[in-house]
């Protein structure tokens, strides 16, 4: 091979080589180019409030909801079935213990009354003849015995109508307010005939529940304040019978408060709110109750941790108006996300807007 044919063939290696180092080194700076840096831009760092969480004084107070009833209360119904012949007793009125309220048709039950009574005193007279005879030894025991055992039959009729008569009364079971009636005079009632409702509203009772994990907290005695929906007005209630038990349904436990109501200004039926103070807490942890989260779990919330925000569970206690208790799972001293947690996830970076503490908030 000549000279010329060995220069050509070097010539070709030679741009071919050029042309593969060209294409390697452009092509790579291409790709890299079209895949991006490879660290990215700085992540944006998420606003929020902040709250440092300081021990403080907490009062203990249950808040919850009841219903008023009276202190006593029943339907008035006749024992028997006839006539009524009178009514004595004024709608929406007072009345007293043993008063006689209402009378049914009583004529066929005196008639037999007089009946028994005059066999009564026949038969009384008869055992008086009898026993003077008996002991001047004129008759026999036995003679004696047939009356004696008849007046006794008769005296025991006499008590068994009487308590027949008795139940043509109707008389108030106790003092109280009797309500509208649903018989007239004339009409005929049967013992399912409903007359009038009495209750006793002074004193009334409160029932309310409270949660069952209190049940150790609360006794006979302790005192209450409650509204109603009709007022504002503030009334105090004396504590007087707990539920034994806690109701497995709803882990609540019962309780029954009792107010004086000398006005009668609360009514029995009315929905009022209830507020129980149990023992003051004098260094509680406290929270703005914006801060938790709910969870399947529990509840959670966001430290601030570094800068970042760092998911915490906590325990929660009671509630007021803006605050939660917090019974465990944060500590004083530490900072918690009080606004922005919709936007904040664990390790996320955190610009601090505001900065709140207990003195703050409270």
């Amino acid at each position: 091979m000549n000279k010329t044919v060995k220069t050509i063939l070097l010539l070709v290696v030679a741009a071919l080589a050029g042309y593969l180092l060209y294409s390697k080194v452009f092509t790579g700076k291409d790709e890299a180019k079209a895949a991006g840096p490879t660290g990215g831009p700085m992540a944006q760092k998420v606003a929020v409030d902040v709250f440092v969480v300081s021990p403080t004084a907490f009062q203990n107070r249950i808040t919850s909801t009841g219903s008023v009833i009276p202190n006593e209360e029943v339907e008035l119904r006749s024992e028997i079935s006839g006539r009524v012949t009178n009514i004595n007793f004024k709608e929406g009125g007072q009345v007293k213990q043993g008063q006689l309220l209402l009378t049914v048709n009583d004529a066929d039950l005196r008639a037999q009354l007089a009946k028994l009574q005059s066999n009564q005193k026949l038969y009384r007279d008869m055992e008086e003849r009898q026993r003077t005879l008996l002991e001047k030894e004129y008759i026999s025991r036995q003679e004696y015995d047939q009356v004696s055992n008849q007046l006794a039959t008769a005296t025991a009729d006499i008590q068994a109508l009487r308590a027949t008569l008795d139940k043509a009364y109707v008389r108030a079971p106790f003092d109280g307010v009797i309500g509208l009636r649903q018989v007239s005079e004339g009409s005929y009632v049967t013992p399912t005939t409903p007359v009038a409702r009495i209750v006793d509203i002074s004193p009334v009772k409160i029932d309310f529940t409270i949660p069952g994990r209190y049940s150790q907290s609360v006794k006979v005695g302790d005192k209450i304040t409650f509204s109603s929906e009709a007022s504002a007005t503030q009334y105090e209630a004396i504590i007087y019978a707990i539920q034994p038990n806690i109701d497995p349904a709803t882990r609540t436990l019962q309780l029954r408060a009792q107010y004086e109501n000398k006005n009668q200004e609360i009514k029995p039926g009315a929905f009022v709110k209830v507020e129980l103070g149990l023992k003051d807490v004098e260094q509680a942890i406290l929270i703005p109750t914006e801060s938790i989260i709910p969870e399947a779990t529990g509840h959670k919330v966001f430290l601030v941790k570094g800068g970042k925000a760092q998911p915490q569970m906590v325990k929660i206690g009671q509630r007021s108006e803006t605050m939660i208790q917090i019974i465990d799972g944060v500590e004083p001293g530490d900072t918690i996300i009080s606004s922005g947690i919709l936007q904040a996830r664990p390790g996320s970076d955190l610009s601090i807007r505001r900065v709140t503490s207990s003195e703050v908030k409270e």
